[in-house]
């Protein structure tokens, strides 16, 4: 009896040891790691982000004195017409205004209409008039109104002149490296300037802002006092909203120095676009000629 356990025994020994250096065969068969060795591994596919060349269509003809068209995907300029000339910004100036404002006040924040005087566009802000801070960036950015522009900077710790400071504060740390501003509204200033591609990245960095990208796609409002008093209609004067498909906004702007400017941000065919005119004869015509060229020129 003895005899037969030990024969049993020994025979699963001898199978555990079977495996056992089975198990060691195989795994000697596998590439060991060594300290300091380089380990390739095939890397995931990744979605190509540069918009692909498909047509050669030729530029359009433009008044403009400078043009860009910036793909905010690969951050690359698909059209470069004198993209850093220096211009007069005009009201393209309000999207530095309202980035500041955003910064300082809260969207609530009520603010009181104090001795605003200045010339140009305005939403008729009655003085003494108390308003929050959102209606006032909704008048800036869709009636390009300079009388809210003023309550904004006036308002501001040091009034008007820190509030202009913090614009150049602002320039400075989106890296825009040919803008100057000397005023809140866009007037003509011969020491304020930018250029197409400085409002191309400041457009970029505002339509990252929930409120700015919607305020900018809206057709029309009604905003009031906050003691509903007083009203204020407003109409988004961008005349490319709603009519060719995929534009949402941006800003204009218009002086005689400055003439027509138009700062806008598209998406079609998966495509995603800042497009600036400086100087133009017919900003809104420009633009239009400018989306046809790059979506037949490009897919995305």
């Amino acid at each position: 009896m003895k005899f037969l356990v030990s024969l049993v025994l020994s025979f699963f020994s001898i199978i555990i040891i079977t495996v056992a250096l089975v198990n060691i065969n195989r795994d000697a068969t596998k590439p060991s790691l060594v300290l300091g060795q380089i380990v390739t591994t095939t890397p995931t596919p990744t979605k190509n982000l540069n918009a692909v060349k498909i047509s050669d269509q030729e530029l359009p003809l433009l008044t403009a004195q400078s043009a860009v068209v910036l793909d905010i995907k690969s951050k690359k300029l698909l059209l470069d017409k004198n993209s850093t000339l220096r211009l007069y910004p005009a009201s393209t100036t309000k999207l530095a205004t309202a980035i500041v404002a955003m910064d300082y006040y809260p969207l609530d924040r009520v603010l009181k209409v104090d001795g605003v005087k200045v010339e140009g566009q305005k939403m008729k802000l009655l003085e003494g008039e108390s308003i929050t801070v959102a209606d006032l960036i909704r008048g800036l950015l869709m009636f390009s109104a300079n009388d809210a522009a003023e309550v904004l900077a006036n308002s501001f710790p040091g009034g008007k002149a820190n509030f202009v400071t913090a614009m150049n504060l602002k320039v400075s740390q989106l890296d825009l490296a040919d803008t100057v501003f000397e005023n809140p509204t866009g007037l003509d200033n011969e020491n304020q300037y930018t250029t197409a591609f400085d409002l191309a990245k400041m457009a970029n960095y505002a339509i990252e802002r929930p409120f700015i990208a919607q305020t900018v796609r809206t057709k029309k409002a009604i905003v009031t006092s906050t003691d509903r008093k007083v009203i204020h209609n407003l109409t988004n004067i961008n005349e490319l909203l709603g009519v060719v498909p995929g534009v949402l906004g941006i800003k204009t702007g218009w002086t005689e120095n400055a003439k027509e400017n138009l700062v806008t941000y598209i998406e079609r065919d998966n495509g995603k676009l800042i497009i600036v005119v400086l100087g133009s004869d017919d900003r809104f015509g420009e633009t239009k000629k400018i989306i046809d060229w790059v979506f037949e020129s490009y897919k995305f």
